[in-house]
């Protein structure tokens, strides 16, 4: 057995050899930041993605809900990698190799091509269906009011800030579609100048906007040439000022969190920051 089939289950490890037998693993493509494996198998001379969560792992469980709901738009159209074989119980899933350069860490992540495709495709994403949610913006504050009681580096009279914040905003209903969760240059590839997605793990009904998320705190700061073309590739911006505060607080807050839970000390400082800037621009 290669090292790498060795931090699956001997459940998952079953699955693999009955849906692929005889593959081989080409690359381990795990982040080691979570207890995800991810490599790049052939199998009868065709290359796959296999994906295997770990005890507490969620993302595999929404990965398939995401292909088996939403991502027929980037599918169809060779955008994205198809599902070959999943279980949400064994926390397993295959899909179809998509062949491409990782953008993050590229010269594509310069490029304003780049990133209006990327908002054209994550226009085809949010335009399948909307709902609305009386109870989404009480659940998010829950959710980093959380955040705030567990282990994290941020400041106690930060903290207390914070808290002040969150208490004092209203929670109207909100405009849920389908989203990404994690839309940034590290899910993106490009293969012959054309854009394509991976990594569903955090796909789930939310406001539009929160897929602006990560591009706001890193890409669009940088340049706001590649904000323009990804609007001009989108379409109107959805971020409406009071919602889109509440979100970058709640961004900023998780970031922090997670990262520091995680033990990734850049993302962590990027989360500090995010906070600082997030609190520099409180609305009133």
């Amino acid at each position: 057995m290669t090292p790498a089939l060795g931090n699956l289950t001997r459940q998952q490890r079953t699955l693999l050899a009955r849906w692929l037998p005889g593959a081989t693993v080409e690359a381990d493509h795990s982040w080691g930041l979570v207890a995800t494996t991810v490599l790049e198998m052939t199998c009868a001379g065709s290359r796959f993605i296999v994906k295997a969560g770990g005890a507490e792992d969620h993302g595999i469980r929404r990965e398939l809900d995401a292909h088996a709901n939403w991502l027929r738009p980037w599918t169809a159209r060779g955008r994205a990698p198809a599902l070959v074989h999943g279980d949400a119980e064994a926390k397993l899933l295959v899909t179809r190799y998509l062949p491409g350069e990782l953008v993050l860490g590229s010269a594509q992540a310069e490029d304003p091509r780049v990133f209006q495709q990327a908002g054209e495709l994550l226009a085809l994403l949010h335009a399948q269906v909307v709902v609305t949610d009386d109870d989404h913006e009480r659940r998010e504050n829950e959710k980093s009011l959380a955040w705030l009681c567990r282990p994290h580096r941020i400041a106690a009279h930060t903290v207390r800030r914070l808290r002040a914040e969150i208490a004092s905003w209203p929670t109207p209903p909100a405009r849920l579609v389908p989203t990404h969760g994690d839309w940034q240059p590290r899910n993106w590839l490009v293969h012959d100048g054309v854009v394509g997605v991976i990594d569903f793990g955090r796909a789930a009904m939310r406001p539009a906007f929160t897929d602006f998320g990560r591009l706001a705190a890193q890409d669009f700061r940088r340049d706001p040439q590649l904000e323009a073309a990804f609007l001009v590739g989108y379409g109107p911006d959805p971020r409406e000022p009071d919602a889109w505060h509440r979100t970058r607080v709640r961004e900023a807050i998780g970031t922090a969190a997670w990262a520091y839970r995680v033990g990734d000390e850049a993302f962590e400082a990027q989360g500090h920051r995010m906070i600082a800037e997030a609190l520099a621009n409180v609305r009133r």
